[in-house]
């Protein structure tokens, strides 16, 4: 069974910074598009940043430029993004998720928490 597990969520200061993990089981990244995804409840999901698996490319959402860094390890199998000044806009749940050929962005995780609050 496919699988991408989330981690490193959790509850954060304003101006604070996470790290959230994303890890495949069933499967390997090799070349695959890796992406982040978050999701706020009523609201769809939407893209935060993607790292390209040929040449390593990356995009970053206007919102998180500047402030967050995506990165993978093909040895390791995962995928990170270090989010830094974090606000409370940036409340969401994260995903991860890859452009796999089978089932294209399809692997949804159950996603990390991440709540900017004082």
């Amino acid at each position: 069974e496919k699988l991408l597990v989330e981690s490193g969520g959790g509850l954060v200061q304003p101006g604070g910074s996470l790290t959230l993990a994303c890890t495949a089981s069933g499967f390997t990244f090799d070349d695959y598009a890796i992406g982040w995804f978050r999701q706020v409840p009523g609201k769809e999901r939407e893209g935060v940043s993607c790292i390209s698996g040929s040449d390593g490319s990356i995009y970053y959402d206007d919102s998180a430029s500047g402030r967050f860094t995506i990165s993978r390890d093909k040895d390791k199998n995962m995928a990170w993004l270090q989010m830094n000044s974090l606000k409370p806009e940036d409340t969401a749940v994260y995903y991860c998720n890859a452009d796999t050929p089978d089932v294209p962005w399809g692997y949804w995780g159950q996603g990390t928490q991440v709540t900017v609050s004082s």
